[in-house]
């Protein structure tokens, strides 16, 4: 019988964050410090992923990307 590792969900979700920070990069052909950076100064690892992880995860990683690079806008104007 297979051996089955359980991933924490801490983890899960911090590789998703990783995710949506390297799809954003991508679309806006930066990198994905530059991204971190931007969304670590708005709060919006904190505030907008992790909290919406469960909703945010089920969509596709192109309107991830897409939703995140607008939200990311949205937050910095209002700053």
């Amino acid at each position: 019988m297979e051996n089955i590792l359980e991933v924490p969900k801490t983890q899960v979700v911090m590789a998703f964050v990783a995710t949506c920070i390297e799809a954003a990069a991508r679309l806006l052909n930066v990198s994905y410090k530059e991204v971190y950076q931007r969304m670590k100064k708005v709060g919006m690892i904190e505030h907008y992923i992790i909290p919406h992880y469960e909703v945010l995860h089920s969509e596709s990683r192109e309107n991830i990307a897409e939703g995140i690079v607008e939200c990311l806008n949205n937050w910095e104007e209002k700053k």
